[in-house]
This record gives structure tokens, sequence and C-alpha cells, in this order.
């Protein structure tokens, strides 16, 4: 029996910002249970759900120096989907009423969170043998590992793994600020270690550390060594490309599943979805107020309206989109310009565009599954969802061949009758414009063809069992 364990900042249910709280909510429950035993430590922020917190059970608590200060460690537990997860507690760090705040505090917060998952482990008498750490806020568990716990017989031999959700964010800051925060000696702050480009880096330390790195597509893998993806990372990445493996996302296909989905007006399913599927859209469109029409074109967006997915070049396109025979509904919050750009076009084209400027988890669903195609025309995607959502409710993904997009959508070829749905390759506005036009004029004029891409999009399977399997592989690999 292997012992693994997931460190991470956020998780589905508890507490969510974006993916990385969906996949280590999801991952750990399609482990065989009979050859792995796989732990979940978390924070446990005040801005939790009430229902959560309160049944949180209290096991111990001390006190852990870190750095010159002494602080509090609370720990709690909780069994919830088979799973056992710990709560690190302490209020200083904890509060607030989100989980991320300024840089500056969570660079000491995430510190404090990963010391302290470490010196937890002997008091709730679980020794792993991996740890698999997430993202920059548990980026020096690996360096924490080989340096103030490698003297304890009970950390000795632990192996890390290192994920990259989306190396855009590092955890950077000053080197002098972060020795004082850590207690780390100066030996650690080298250009070999976790020094980069003058200050300290805890995603770096991270991926120096780790015994394996993992990303979340394979293309992603490929891309990140290279200067245009790599984030200035790039040298290091290919100096561990030994060590670095892409792993696909997966989606949980319980709680996205359009035959049973709550959220939906008319369930369905790949047999019956050429009947029963447009019930959804018919009800979307009254209660967006956007024209009655069952045959109209419609487009789904569900995003952070940011740069990195591609609205600049919706943005330059958005006045001939509005021209052509479709309806655009949106979803999501983000950089003001882009709020307010989507807000223009709905008061300028009433009928033709929603915007929704706020996140909902019910409207999501609705608009996966009522929607006729789902534009992501992302400038880099390591791994995304979205795409891998709407291709399970038939609703027929346009995207940009980057990252997880290129390696979950298969691009429709009409020669051989193959396909998922509509690529892109350059990042150029118009040629996004003439992929969203060929895919309108396939909807419009044949329509069995349209039909057949989404059998073969609801036939695709991206549940985690298929990626599960390539992490215990990994682990195996490891931990022979």
């Amino acid at each position: 029996m292997k012992r693994v364990l997931f460190i991470a900042s956020e998780c589905v249910p508890f507490i969510k910002t974006g993916g990385l709280a969906d996949v280590v909510g999801s991952l750990p429950k399609c482990f065989d249970k009979k050859y792995f035993d796989v732990r979940v430590i978390l924070p446990k922020y005040m801005c939790m759900k009430e229902e959560f917190k309160s049944k949180l059970e209290y096991i111990t608590h001390f006190y852990m120096d870190l750095g010159w200060r002494s602080q509090y460690v609370g720990v709690l537990g909780m069994n919830y989907d088979g799973i056992q997860y710990y709560f690190i507690d302490n209020e200083f760090y904890f509060a607030g009423p989100k989980p991320y705040g300024n840089i500056y505090e969570d660079i000491e917060k995430f510190a404090f969170f990963s010391k302290a998952a470490l010196s937890i482990l002997p008091d709730i008498n679980f020794r792993p043998d991996i740890i698999h750490c997430h993202d920059w806020q548990t980026g020096l568990i690996p360096v924490f590992l080989k340096d103030q716990f490698s003297d304890n017989e009970f950390y000795r031999g632990i192996k890390s793994v290192m994920t990259i959700h989306n190396l855009k964010f590092q955890g950077v800051w000053d080197v002098k600020t972060v020795r004082n925060i850590t207690g780390l000696p100066a030996y650690y702050f080298t250009p070999d270690k976790l020094e980069a480009y003058g200050d300290a880096n805890y995603l770096k330390g991270g991926l120096v550390y780790a015994d394996a790195i993992t990303t979340v597509s394979s293309t992603y893998a490929e891309e990140i060594k290279t200067p245009f993806y790599g984030e200035h990372l790039d040298g290091l990445l290919n100096a561990r490309s030994n060590d670095l493996r892409g792993i696909v996302n997966g989606i949980d296909y319980d709680e996205y599943n359009p035959e049973t989905d709550a959220f939906l007006t008319k369930n369905y399913n790949i047999k019956n979805f050429r009947k029963e599927k447009v019930k959804n859209k018919r009800a979307l469109q009254e209660e967006l107020g956007l024209e009655q029409d069952d045959k109209k074109f419609m487009i789904g967006v569900v995003s952070r309206l940011t740069d990195q997915k591609g609205f600049d070049l919706i943005a330059y396109m958005m006045d001939e989109l509005c021209q052509q025979d479709v309806q655009l509904v949106v979803l999501g919050t983000g950089e003001e310009r882009y709020e307010n750009m989507f807000r223009h076009f709905a008061w300028k084209y009433p009928g033709k565009v929603s915007a929704n400027i706020y996140y909902s988890e019910p409207m999501s669903h609705k608009i996966y599954a009522s929607c006729d195609a789902f534009l992501m025309p992302s400038l880099f995607e390591p791994c995304g969802l979205s795409q891998l959502m709407s291709l399970r409710y038939g609703t027929l993904p346009i995207v940009r061949e980057t990252g997880g997009l290129k390696d979950t959508v298969i691009p429709y070829n009409e020669y051989d009758g193959t396909g998922t749905g509509f690529s892109f390759t350059n990042y150029n506005a118009h040629e996004m414009f003439n992929t969203i036009k060929y895919a309108m004029s396939v909807y419009y004029d044949k329509r069995r063809e349209w039909n057949k891409i989404i059998d073969r999009a609801m036939a695709a399977d991206f549940s985690w069992k298929a990626s599960a399997k390539k992490y215990e592989e990994m682990y195996n690999w490891l931990v022979p």
C-alpha cells in the first residue's frame, strides 16, 4: 500500500478560485484504494462555508518556529467522500474574505502553511511515501523536506512531486524578506536554487528540489520548455525534462453529466440530444432575454475575462461577430475593459449578446448545455477544464491549439469525418473569426455532420479514471 499526501491551497468543495481546486477535489477519489491511501492537507480559511467548518473535528495543536517567530498550528480533520482531509488552523494567516490577497501577505502565509503541513505528519500518524505539491503555494515543501526536516528519521526518504497548474504564478518576493520569513540559510538563495532574477521564487524552489514534476497536459509540458511559454523558467524545465511529464486533467463525470444535472431545464444524453438538448437553449434564451429561435447558432463563453484567455482577440472581432447570424452568451468576471466591452455589446445588440458579469455555478452548467459552440481562444492554457465540460455536454469547442486545448479537442476534418470540435493555430483574431464562421457553416448547412461531431464529442472520455492511472504509474516509478 502506497501512502500519498496531497498538499494544496484550495480544493472543491471546501474552497475554490480556479481549476486547481477541481483537480485536488476530484483526483484523490479516483485512485485504487487497494493500493493507494491518499489524503489531503488544506488551510482552514475563515471564508470557508459554515457547513464544512462546523463538521471539522479537532485533532491537536502545537507551536512551530517559522524563522524567528513561534506560530500556533491547529489541526482539524474530516472524512469527506471517503477521503481523509486535514485542515491547518491559524487565524492570523487564514482570516479574510478570500483565500489569496496581497502577494506580500501570501508569501508569509504559504511559507507557514508549507512548514506546518510537514510538521503535523507525526501528530496525525501518517508518514507518506510521496508528497504531491500543487502550484507555488506549496513550492517550499520540497525545499523544507531537504533542509529543516532532513535530520529527522521520520521524514527521510519521502519523495515529492511538484505539479504546475499555471506557470505564470510563481510566488516571487525579495530574497531578504523570504530568508527572514522562512529561516532558510543563504545557501538556498543562489541561481541554481531558489533565486531567480534577483528575487526568491517559491515555485522555482519546488521545481529544483522535487523528485518529479508534472503539469496538466502533454502539450503544455513541451510548451513550457520554450521561452514564449516558459515564464523565465524554461532553462530549468529543460534541465529537468527527464523528470517532467504532462498528465491531462479530467473532470468529475458525476457532477458534469447532462443526463442527471439538476441545473438543466431538460436532461439529455448521447442518444436523445437531437430532440432534447434544444429545450435548454429555449429556456436560456427566455431567461436571458435573447431572441427566441431554436435554430440560432449560440456561442457560449464561461471564463475569467483576462488576456490569457484570448479576450483581446474577441474584442478585436466583436463588431464583426455581432453582424453574423449568432447569439453570444458570456459568463465571468475579470479585467474591467473586457467586462465593460461585453456590457457595451449587450446594450448595442440586446437580442444577440448576453453579458453576465458575475460567476454562478448553475448558470455555467446551463451555458454548457444550451449553447451550440463554446469559444476558448486562449493565448496559453495549461489544461483548461471548460472545453472538457463542453464536450461532455455536446457543445462543440472552438479553441486555439495550445496546451491542453490542443490535447483534448480534435479538429473537425470534413474529408475523413473525424473530430470533436474546431481549432485554429495562430494567435490571430481573423483566424479565430474564420474558424467561428466555418463552424457556423457546418451548423447551418450540414446539420447531420454537426450532429455526428456531437456524437464523437459526447463519447470522448475525459473522466479522472484515465488520468488517475497515469498518476499511479508515476507514483510507482518514484517509489517502486
